[in-house]
């Protein structure tokens, strides 16, 4: 199911939004605030965030500029704030769409659901073909001239994300995430030991990466070609 995080300190628009979207069949999780917003994010990894602006505490934002910093769930904000200068700053952040109060439930769910058909990603190789190796998404397994390239899970789970992403710089703080977990933020020593095991193994030339490239002080990018 689709799952659903509505933030907003207004406790009759949390039960309005959080009755309507289970209504329709989603799984709802409901934040007062920006902390409980990206602790439930960082968990419950939602599909589509519903974001009000004026929060206690941590701004929106601030949460929005915090969950862009590893994933890319799409945000609608939904608020009060009718100026122009709220809705460029909310979407300069990494907000995808500004719906203002007071609002149409038809119209905000038809929000969503254009913001998750943008969202959906294309449909995936199962199989990716190097001139070096093959990599098997689907059952996990990497060969070279149809003998199988031991990988341990973390370094498997590394390769994952980088081929699934393929040609798209992953963000360090991003892949710390999808390997380590939440918890993990500044780490980079871990990508640093675990990318040195993955070119060792795969690379025809570790020491010169042809596929597993570093984006210095950013992060990494699998190339295929």
């Amino acid at each position: 199911m689709t799952r659903v995080l509505v933030v907003d300190d207004e406790p009759q628009i949390r039960r309005a939004l959080g009755v309507n979207l289970q209504a329709r069949g989603y799984d709802v999780d409901l934040a007062p605030d920006g902390e409980r917003a990206l602790d439930l994010a960082a968990r419950h990894h939602p599909d589509v965030v519903v974001l009000d602006l004026g929060l206690p505490g941590i701004g929106g934002v601030e949460v929005i500029e915090g969950l862009r910093g590893w994933s890319r769930v799409p945000i609608v904000v939904l608020s009060v704030r009718d100026a122009e200068v709220d809705k460029v700053a909310a979407l300069d952040a990494g907000a995808d769409d500004y719906v203002t109060k007071p609002f149409g439930m038809d119209e905000l769910l038809a929000r969503l659901r254009a913001a998750l058909r943008r969202s959906a990603p294309a449909e995936e190789e199962a199989v990716v073909e190097t001139a070096d190796f093959t990599i098997d998404l689907a059952s996990k397994r990497v060969t070279r001239d149809g003998s199988e390239i031991r990988l341990t899970p973390t370094e498997w789970h590394v390769v994952e994300v980088l081929v699934r992403n393929r040609g798209k710089l992953v963000p360090q703080p991003q892949l710390l995430h999808e390997v380590w977990g939440p918890e993990y933020h500044d780490e980079t020593n871990y990508l640093r030991v675990f990318m040195a095991q993955v070119r060792r193994k795969l690379e025809p030339e570790p020491a010169r990466p042809r596929y597993f490239l570093t984006e210095p002080g950013m992060g990494y990018r699998f190339d295929a070609s």
